[in-house]
């Protein structure tokens, strides 16, 4: 059972103070992990010894958040190589490397988590770290690791089996195939790939006579050679033809045959099965004691569990040229039905070394052929794969382990990821179909936990959003009703994963599809999640926001004006802050003038050109009414002269000229038409101008007019106290007053609207109030009253007032202005 294994450091490059390399074999929270010296020379190394020999499947490397090396190379040696020691670099071999990120998106703050997928034998591992990444938080240049796991190690309880006379032999083997492996690698380097061929036959020859003299096939392990994923077609058997024959294969008898080349070290035994063990023929000199080989003659050895460089060529095609046979496996018809190539011929081309290397943790799950068809340069090879996927993680059963359930959902994942930036159509739906079935289905199904969920999500993320930037319309719909259908999905809600990553400030270069479609999914979701436990805050959706204001392309800023305007209506003033202030100098930007204006209208509040606009028309207005005003009264002037004519004709001989006033009893001559018409709109006493309609009223009669005349007198109620008009909103608020004095019945005194108080009863009473020395204090006209002489005639009284009770002044010839003739003027 793989499992985690513990290591030593015995040695290292140098360590600052309190960061020693020793502080890697503790794994806890509070260990400071390992510090290279300040300044230090690069490389720095760490050689690590585990607690045994074993086999090394994953290597993981927990970095610093800002002490990063920038590459990181492996080694691995079966013994502790002497220094100054011939061939010391070979003891060790190398691995590779991997490459760190320099850790700047996220500020510094995030630790990378690395894991190593390898494939190696030996107890002594050797890491080298070049140099690390510049910051302005790593001030003397060091790189650091907090902490180093192995895992996934197979260890073999009969090893102590090659201890004897083995060891030494199996020591001078590995040294002459390692001497080949360097000059296969030389050959390939400098591409002449017929030596590097050669070189690859030579280790196979080699491997496979020191097999057959040490009889070391009866150590393998045959069922881990043959474990292969049930519905899968097994890994075709390659076998090298001897480089001294040049001729072509004719017969079996002329055949020299070599078996399926195999980890020369001993592996890990898994639990058995029922499945017989593999035997393989003994080497002979003789071709008619050599029987013809066949398929069956030897062990299905699955490559995968190999290491990448001793795994066989991908020969197919050119078998016979380049001296290799390749038969294929024999397939029942359940083999064909079970296929997912839908019907087409032909197998998908082999996977290259480097993708071998890329995919080996899809390909420890689903099987080289089928990951293979994955990366098929043939689409309908690629989109069988993925559908073949898609019913392998349907037929899961409920009762297979944790461990493989999660394994089997990464490699899903890994190949989604790929096949989602794939240009054709069908295989991107397809990718699409997958990862939506994972997310509801599996995971709830076999309850994987938020965990697994996130992991879905993050993995795939980034490349849905690059493909809402495709030149394709269609695809870009496609991708961003997909990220949104799977934001709202009741698993990938509350993970508030999307969110977050969608309001990260979008860059100046950005391009203009991809920019657009980021927006515009903000705008979606943040109207179907909102800002409360969403993911969405009101701080990070207002950087977005105002960061695509400033984009190049219109219509990702008018988008982002629209997310302003839907956060401003939840959340106004807060708005603001992010905002600049806003001044005359902001509104010359067309861009924030909209803005604020857009804001003005959601309060409900008129905008500048608005006002402007109102302010002129009621200027306009006010002209025409002046206008008006000019015309009613002359009309109300010859009125009146008519009136005075028939009284004349009628009645008595007036000797003085009708040069009065007909409500207060003022003469003067210069009370012309127009003279008369200035005193009735400025100066009588007895009028007064309504400041709600703007007509002259008389005073007495002023309660009445606003009550049932008025064009305000909707906005009046009666006072059931004073009896006066008060605005309704002010009514309560005026009966609780000082300001209410009750009034008392028309027979036993009148009341004035102007002063609120109440005096003599009678017509002559108005007068008295309103003009006389002790009278109305209210009344602003009775001053120029005062000032001036009455000149009244015993015989004239009745010129003064008229008897009816009502309006004062004639009404025109045209009809009344309103519903009676009280009004004098309308404004």
């Amino acid at each position: 059972m793989p499992h985690k294994i513990g290591f030593v450091v015995i040695s290292s490059s140098g360590h600052e103070d309190g960061f020693s390399a020793k502080e890697l074999m503790v794994h806890a929270p509070t260990v400071n992990g390992w510090r290279s010296s300040r300044l230090c020379q690069y490389p720095q190394e760490i050689v690590l010894q585990m607690v045994e020999r074993c086999r090394v499947r994953k290597l993981q490397l927990l970095a610093h958040q800002y002490m990063i090396s920038s590459k990181i190379e492996f080694y691995i040696s079966e013994n502790l190589p002497e220094y100054f020691a011939p061939y010391q670099s070979e003891r060790f071999r190398r691995l590779g490397y991997v490459s760190l990120s320099d850790n700047e998106k996220t500020g510094y703050k995030a630790r990378e988590l690395k894991s190593v997928y390898v494939d190696a034998v030996g107890q002594y591992l050797k890491l080298t770290f070049h140099k690390n990444y510049i910051n302005r938080y790593n001030l003397y240049s060091q790189p650091s690791r907090e902490k180093l796991i192995d895992h996934y190690l197979g260890n073999n309880p009969d090893d102590l089996a090659l201890d004897g006379i083995y060891l030494g032999t199996i020591f001078q083997v590995g040294e002459r195939l390692g001497r080949y492996e360097v000059e296969k690698r030389c050959a390939v380097e400098k591409e002449d790939y017929d030596l590097a061929k050669q070189k690859k036959q030579q280790m196979e020859e080699y491997r496979l006579k020191v097999y057959q003299q040490l009889e070391l096939h009866s150590l393998l392990d045959p069922e881990l050679m043959i474990r292969r994923p049930p519905e899968l077609p097994l890994e075709p058997m390659v076998y090298s033809v001897s480089p001294r024959q040049k001729k072509p294969m004719q017969s079996p008898q002329h055949e020299k045959t070599e078996a399926q080349k195999t980890e020369p070290l001993p592996q890990e035994k898994p639990p058995k099965t029922t499945s017989p063990e593999p035997t393989v023929p003994e080497h002979s000199t003789s071709p008619v004691a050599q029987p013809s080989v066949s398929v069956e003659g030897f062990p299905k050895i699955n490559v995968e569990f190999l290491p990448y460089d001793e795994r066989p060529l991908p020969a197919i095609r050119k078998q016979h040229e380049d001296g290799f046979a390749y038969l294929e496996p024999e397939m029942n018809e359940e083999d064909i039905s079970d296929t997912p190539r839908s019907g087409i011929t032909g197998e998908p081309e082999p996977l290259t070394e480097k993708a071998l290397r890329e995919a080996s943790p899809a390909i420890e799950v689903f099987g080289e052929a089928l990951v293979a068809g994955a990366y098929s340069k043939t689409w309908s090879y690629r989109e069988d794969a993925l559908l073949a996927i898609y019913k392998k993680l349907m037929e899961m059963s409920a009762s297979t382990s944790k461990d493989d359930l999660k394994n089997m959902l990464r490699a899903a994942v890994f190949l989604i990821r790929r096949a989602i930036k794939d240009i054709v159509s069908s295989v991107f739906q397809a990718s699409l179909k997958l990862l939506k079935m994972i997310i509801t289905q599996y995971i709830p199904k076999h309850k994987l936990g938020k965990l697994e969920t996130a992991h879905c999500v993050e993995r795939t993320l980034p490349n849905l959003l690059s493909r809402t930037g495709d030149s394709s319309t269609r695809l870009r719909i496609v991708a961003a009703n997909f990220i949104q259908e799977m934001a709202l999905c009741n698993e990938v809600k509350p993970l508030q994963i999307i969110p977050v990553h969608l309001v990260q400030p979008l860059k100046p270069n950005s391009p203009t599809h991809l920019a657009m479609s980021q927006v515009d999914l903000v705008e979606r979701l943040l109207k179907d999640l909102g800002t409360e436990n969403s993911g969405f805050t009101i701080d990070n959706v207002m950087r977005f926001a105002t960061g695509a204001l400033e984009h190049r392309v219109y219509e990702v800023r008018d988008t982002a004006l629209r997310i302003i305007f839907d956060m401003y209506r939840q959340h106004q003033a807060i708005i603001l802050d992010y905002l600049p202030p806003d001044d005359a100098n902001t509104r010359k930007n067309v861009l924030y003038k909209t803005l604020f204006d857009g804001f003005t209208k959601i309060d409900g509040r008129l905008t500048e050109a608005e006002l402007r606009a109102q302010k002129k028309a009621a200027t306009e207005e006010a002209e025409k009414q002046k206008k008006e005003e000019i015309k009613v009264l002359q009309g109300q002037l010859a009125a009146l002269k008519e009136i005075q004519a028939e009284v004349q004709v009628g009645k008595v001989n007036i000797i003085f000229d009708l040069i009065l006033c007909i409500f207060c009893g003022e003469r003067d001559e210069s009370f012309t038409e127009e003279g008369l018409d200035l005193h009735y709109w400025k100066h009588c006493p007895m009028l007064t101008r309504c400041e709600h309609c703007k007509q002259v009223v008389e005073i007495a009669s002023l309660t009445e007019h606003l009550l049932t005349e008025c064009d305000k007198k909707d906005g009046f109620g009666k006072c059931q106290r004073c009896s006066e008009a008060i605005p309704k909103e002010e009514l309560p608020k005026h009966v609780k007053g000082k300001t209410c004095n009750p009034a008392k019945p028309e027979k036993v005194a009148n009341h004035c609207p102007l002063c609120h108080e109440n005096f003599a009863p009678g017509e002559e009473a108005w007068k008295s109030h309103l003009m006389g020395k002790d009278g109305c204090k209210m009344n602003l006209r009775r001053a120029h009253t005062l000032n001036k002489t009455l000149l009244m005639q015993p015989g004239m009284d009745f010129l003064v007032r008229s008897p009816s009770v009502g309006s004062k002044i004639p009404t025109p010839k045209g009809g009344l202005n309103k519903s009676t003739g009280r009004t004098y003027a309308k404004r």
